[in-house]
């Protein structure tokens, strides 16, 4: 199959369309919002009709409640009830709490999609830097061989030719797995097949900018969708147990019957006047007096609601402490970053100092050798300097809340 050309912000659009977090988190939206609307809806009449047919013999007797009838037909609502009114609420804030945990989820699927192509990414430059050192190793260590023959290298110096050869095949070995689990990760992210994914590490966008000054920590808490989410199910909690004490207060419920009755059910006979149409409409009136069992379901609403409220003040408490550890590791990973960069370039030039003389014949070859390995070996040290600290500022930008303006945007 033909290899296509996978943008990462085409990556992430595929991938948010594609997740199965995100159709979970979705589901979990529409499930509240319907349970949101079935307890709303309970002040708008519901309308039954149906029939009671029964043969009646002696007295007529009900059927399941209800006199027998051709017809019958129900409706009810309620009018007033504080009881009702606090479970409309809590309802609505667990819809609300759904959709702040459904954009944090896409925040989620986010930040893994742009882990996994950075990863990919650094895996891909070090299969193709390790097949570069491959070819090198393989003439360095036939250079060896030819010198050994000759007597001018001895055989230890053939064994570490060996040893370096050796090293480069199992740096390949362990890069090409790296990126085969990689590539099927953004395949099953993404949706499309892992042999046709080709990666542009030019489209991943430059980090911006941190200051040991910024109150990141602060940003996230109020940023987060999490903790927002959190809030609102705390809010929940708090309506649902107001609404278990306001059980125990009046409530007022419309009703209306209407019932076609028919003279073989011997309503004629038992009572003196008989008349087929027949319909009640009224209010029904409850006034709560006593009810142990209510009041120590209120009691533990109480209770659910001050669990909701800490977890709540936890998990922001939590999330502040992880915002200023990421900060910090974000300060002395780019410290360690530089340091690899620098220590990288210094053996760039040494393994050019090394070519240069062994070039001219005042160099020697085991010299050359020790150089290439120095420069594969702080290569690869930068490379997971760098991933490292890519991680951890894509963590911050996730806790801050700009994960996706990031992600999306032009590189």
């Amino acid at each position: 199959m033909q290899a296509e050309t996978l943008p990462l912000g085409r990556a992430i659009q595929l991938a948010l369309a594609h997740s199965t977090t995100s159709a979970i988190a979705n589901a979990d939206v529409q499930r509240t919002f319907a349970a949101y609307r079935e307890v709303r809806n309970s002040y708008i009449p519901q309308l039954a009709i149906g029939s009671g047919l029964g043969y009646s013999y002696g007295f007529p007797l009900t059927l399941e409640g209800s006199a027998p009838s051709l017809v019958n037909a129900v409706t009810q609502s309620t009018v007033f009830n504080p009881s009702q009114r606090q479970f409309q609420n809590a309802a609505n804030r667990e819809w609300r709490a759904a959709q702040l945990q459904d954009k944090d989820q896409r925040s989620a699927v986010i930040q893994d999609v742009v882990l996994t192509y950075a990863e990919l990414s650094k895996w891909e430059a070090r299969l193709a830097r390790s097949q570069e050192d491959q070819a090198e190793a393989s003439r360095l260590e036939r250079i060896v061989g030819q010198r050994v023959q000759e007597g001018v290298d001895s055989t230890l110096d053939l064994k570490k030719a060996q040893l370096t050869t050796a090293r480069v095949r199992l740096r390949i070995a362990e890069a090409r797995g790296s990126s085969d689990v990689l590539r099927r990760h953004l395949s099953l992210l993404t949706g499309m097949p892992a042999s046709s994914i080709e990666i542009a590490t030019d489209s991943i966008p430059e980090l911006p900018a941190v200051t040991p000054e910024d109150d990141l920590p602060a940003k996230a808490v109020a940023s987060s969708p999490a903790i927002q989410s959190a809030d609102q199910h705390a809010i929940a909690e708090a309506f649902r147990a107001s609404g278990e004490h306001r059980a125990l207060l009046p409530s007022l419920d419309f009703a209306a019957q209407y019932a076609r009755l028919s003279t073989y059910n011997n309503y004629d006979r038992f009572y003196n006047h008989f008349q087929a149409d027949n319909a009640t409409i009224g209010i029904s009136f409850r006034f709560p007096i006593f009810s142990a069992t209510q009041r120590a379901r209120a009691q533990g609403a109480d209770a659910e609601a001050l669990k909701a409220r800490k977890q709540a003040d936890a998990a922001r408490d939590k999330l502040s402490e992880e915002t200023l550890k990421l900060q910090r590791a974000a300060e002395q990973l780019a410290a360690a970053r530089e340091v690899a960069q620098l220590e990288y370039q210094l053996a760039q030039s040494g393994e050019e100092a090394a070519r240069t003389r062994q070039e001219a014949g005042t160099g020697s070859l085991r010299d050359l050798v020790d150089a290439r390995g120095q420069l594969s070996e702080r290569y690869f040290a930068f490379q997971d300097a760098d991933f490292e600290y890519r991680r951890v500022r894509v963590s911050l930008l996730r806790a801050t809340g700009d994960i996706e303006k990031w992600a999306l945007q032009s590189p």
